[in-house]
């Protein structure tokens, strides 16, 4: 058992590594900005994703509406992940793949900002989510594995967890996102 644990992390540390280059970092900081930009115009973040990046998604809306370590004013953001009537509305009258950009199409405004979280960067939803999105003039952030994938084409600003395991993926994105979230709430609101 003692060797699965050092494996584990011995690949999370790699995944780490080599998704924080001094590189991916400068992506993070564009990303931030992105997110001040949105916010300072009085405009929201819309966040989405499936499974474990549908769970990140309303961990990160609750990080901005509520708050990560400072006490402040709530900050506009919704998880596109938490509506089960419209979601199962949706597929069932629909499809799954318009889960989220049907709901970009009814709650977005030009200046808003979609958080995209997609590990294979190649979930239909995910994508259909994004073209909705630019189609409106909405800016699109991605947060994927690997190579992007199709997401990456999509999306204004890309953060790629460089892995192919799902589960380092998602511990890169909390990651980044919860330093997103540091960052700006102290850009923000600090002192």
């Amino acid at each position: 058992m003692k060797s699965d644990f050092e494996e584990i992390l011995k690949e999370h540390k790699q995944a780490f590594d080599h998704s924080f280059t001094s590189e991916q970092i400068g992506v993070l900081e564009k990303i931030t900005r992105e997110i001040l930009k949105t916010l300072k115009a009085g405009h929201k973040l819309m966040i989405c994703g499936n499974g474990g990046s549908a769970a990140d998604s309303q961990h990160i809306a609750a990080e901005f509406i509520g708050r990560f370590k400072l006490e402040r004013r709530a900050l506009p953001a919704i998880a596109l992940t938490t509506d089960t009537s419209a979601l199962t509305a949706l597929a069932n009258d629909y499809s799954f793949d318009c889960i989220f950009s049907r709901q970009i199409e009814g709650l977005g405004l030009k200046g808003d900002l979609l958080i995209a979280i997609s590990t294979s960067g190649n979930s239909k939803n995910i994508l259909a989510a994004a073209a909705k999105a630019r189609g409106m003039g909405i800016a699109v952030v991605a947060f994927t594995g690997a190579d992007g994938g199709n997401l990456k084409a999509e999306a204004d600003l890309c953060f790629a967890a460089h892995s192919k395991k799902t589960p380092h993926i998602q511990e890169m994105h909390i990651t980044a996102l919860h330093a997103i979230s540091e960052v700006a709430e102290k850009i923000l609101f600090g002192a």
